[in-house]
């Protein structure tokens, strides 16, 4: 034991570590390192090291993952749908025109695919990451509120710097922060279905140009 350090100071002092090492340290490393047709797997191992994490809080309640299909709040998931697609058009419609509705009309059976996995195979484990795992293990070291909130945001779209994008940097803070924010006053579910209305509308427009890892272009 080290003298004249309080027991509740290690535990913190931990947390703000595994906190960085994962939030931090693995989305750089990621980035910077991992060939972008590992992304996958690289977010199975992540998922599963955060539901790991989460068991050994203890404290959780696993039944909160499958609570609050009631409340959905189908006016935000509603508008969270025209304001994807608006902006995704307008992004398209200056940035890269040609890919504007580009999978829609070329391949719409495999649009069909990735809308009928990409909730499970992505949304979901990225819901059970940023959310659960962000909010019940480290809650006690992040601030309050907002401050909470716009946190779990930036951390959200800094996992996101492997597509070396601004657009994606930008769409995926405010992302986070509707999922977020939906997730602590209304349940997982709701944050869920909003990430993954998102992220299927986002493929529809034609913005897989920027979210498909099969496109990133490191800038060194």
């Amino acid at each position: 034991m080290v003298a004249g350090a309080p027991d509740a100071v290690r535990p913190r002092a931990g947390l703000w570590v595994e906190f960085a090492a994962l939030y931090l340290g693995a989305p750089l490393a990621i980035a910077l390192f991992m060939p972008p047709h590992m992304l996958f797997r690289a977010l199975a191992v992540f998922s599963l090291a955060g539901l790991g994490l989460l068991w050994l809080t203890g404290g959780f309640s696993w039944r909160s993952l499958v609570r609050g299909w009631r409340r959905l709040p189908w006016a935000e998931i509603a508008g969270i749908a025209l304001i994807t697609l608006a902006a995704g058009a307008l992004i398209l419609w200056q940035t890269r025109p040609g890919a504007l509705f580009a999978m829609v009309r070329a391949r719409p059976e495999f649009l069909a695919v990735i809308w009928l996995f990409y909730p499970f195979l992505s949304a979901l484990p990225q819901e059970l990451i940023f959310r659960p795992l962000f909010f019940h293990r480290y809650g006690t070291i992040l601030p309050q509120g907002r401050a909470a909130i716009a946190l779990n945001a930036a951390i959200f779209s800094f996992a996101h710097l492997m597509y070396w994008s601004w657009i994606v940097a930008i769409l995926t803070f405010l992302g986070g922060w509707f999922f977020a924010r939906a997730y602590l006053r209304h349940g997982f579910p709701s944050a869920w279905v909003l990430h993954a209305v998102a992220g299927n509308v986002l493929f529809a427009v034609g913005m897989g140009v920027y979210f498909y890892s099969g496109n990133v272009v490191r800038p060194f």
